[in-house]
């Protein structure tokens, strides 16, 4: 019997690479404190809007990281299947180096989602409702018309990428202790992580996902990615029916704690974010900000830094959530 090899993980050099190349590209997005948090937790704390990035989340680091190499390589043009922000990041990269972009997005994908890949020139086509949908039909698609593929989260360009983040994190805060980040397919945490411990080893790294979408949380119980049966959250964003497995192995490599939040914990998020903290996030870029105002698991070490990875979500799309609550 063959025993496979684990997967080589991203390096911090790849990653420092990666932020030379995303100068001038990627908006470095501030830490903001949040006093009333501070108070509460007794530590000081932190936020990292991503919510304010070029394409309105953290997908473009990545997207962009992938795009430029395929594109050095002569590709004439990209596809992907997302359920929105990364779609976006890879027309955005694609409409750069002026490539064809085609972005496989859910029937139940956000008008403003949609709209932001056709501003940047991708074509999108709607498949179905699952992740499995998606990369099915875009693979059909891709074989058909010759695209390079640029997957969501489970590649080492994309983790590479969506490590700049967390370098940016670290100079600003370098003796963060705690770092909150969401996962869905886990290319942010797994970038986030590995940065951030190659730099602060000491420092803790906490996941958050929605309860009615908990990938990470079953692979690390089983030691293993599994296939959730389905998925369902009102964070569109982070519903995967599977992390990814080069994701999972970073995770397991560097993340200390695997946390879950409820949908009513996430839309209380996004209403503070709005009052309180003036950021506009859509569900998704709001896990980890619920986790911390739920105060899960006791006390918190700080300084603590939570990534808030999105804010792509239509006026429209506020009020149907703020209504629900009401």
């Amino acid at each position: 019997m063959t025993i496979a090899s684990p997967p080589e993980l991203v390096t911090l050099e790849a990653i420092r690479a990666a932020a030379e190349h995303l100068r001038g590209v990627a908006v470095r997005t501030p830490l903001l404190p949040v006093d009333e948090l501070s108070e509460r937790l007794g530590v000081p704390v932190f936020v990292k809007p991503e919510s304010l990035q070029r394409v309105g989340a953290f997908k473009l680091r990545g997207a962009f990281t992938l795009v430029r190499q395929l594109a050095a390589e002569g590709t004439r043009g990209v596809i992907t299947y997302s359920s929105g922000n990364h779609g976006q990041a890879v027309a955005y990269a694609a409409h750069r180096f002026g490539l064809r972009s085609v972005v496989v997005m859910p029937e139940t994908a956000p008008a403003t989602k949609r709209r932001g890949v056709e501003r940047w020139g991708g074509e999108v086509v709607l498949a179905g409702r699952t992740s499995v949908d998606r990369h099915e039909r875009a693979v059909e698609i891709a074989a058909r018309d010759k695209l390079a593929m640029v997957p969501p989260f489970d590649h080492p360009a994309i983790i590479t990428g969506q490590g700049t983040a967390g370098l940016e994190l670290v100079e600003d805060c370098p003796d963060v202790r705690t770092v909150v980040v969401p996962v869905g397919g886990g290319g942010l945490a797994a970038g986030v992580a590995t940065a951030v411990k190659g730099l602060v080893p000491e420092a803790r790294i906490v996941t958050v996902e929605p309860e009615g979408a908990p990938t990470y949380e079953r692979a690390r119980a089983a030691g293993a990615p599994v296939t959730l049966e389905h998925t369902g959250s009102i964070a569109d964003g982070l519903l995967p029916l599977r992390i990814g497995a080069l994701t999972f192995a970073h995770l397991t490599r560097f993340a200390d704690r695997a946390c879950l939040v409820s949908d009513a914990e996430i839309l209380t998020a996004v209403r503070y974010a709005v009052d309180r903290l003036k950021l506009v996030l859509e569900p998704s870029g709001a896990a980890t900000l619920a986790w911390l105002l739920a105060q899960r698991g006791g006390d918190v070490t700080g300084p603590v830094v939570a990534v808030l990875s999105g804010g792509n979500i239509e006026w429209e799309g506020l009020q149907t959530l703020f209504a629900g609550s009401a």
